[in-house]
């Protein structure tokens, strides 16, 4: 599975996004998808997560409320609704796999696969 986040710009605070996250391979609907993001000179933190089939979602706290992750199986689709948009979530937002061995609810990155490249997300006050 190869994953392409898009969907990034430049938004005023307040202001509202939609990221994608597209998969090429036909084992994508097998997955679930985590969303990450990135600022400059700090660690890559977890966002949300979808599980395969749609049906449960878990959210870091930073965005719970905010934020809403859905997926669309047959356009190998996973989705990232930002809403309520604060400088503090300029960052590059990528998306990734969840391993088959990892626990449902973790955030560690390297639970995570199949990185691709991330899109800029950036913030105005």
């Amino acid at each position: 599975v190869q994953l392409q986040a898009s969907g990034g710009g430049l938004v005023q605070a307040r202001g509202s996004l939609r990221l994608s996250c597209t998969a090429s391979g036909r084992a994508f609907s097998n997955y679930a998808i985590g969303w990450f993001r990135q600022a400059p000179g700090k660690e890559r933190d977890f966002v949300a997560a979808i599980s395969w089939s749609g049906s449960r979602l878990y959210y870091a706290n930073s965005v719970k409320g905010r934020f809403t992750v859905s997926r669309d199986n047959a356009k190998n689709t996973v989705y990232l609704q930002m809403s309520s948009l604060k400088p503090e979530d300029t960052a590059v937002y990528y998306c990734a796999a969840l391993r088959e061995a990892a626990a449902w609810g973790t955030q560690a990155p390297d639970d995570f696969r199949f990185w691709g490249q991330g899109t800029q997300v950036t913030v105005s006050s």
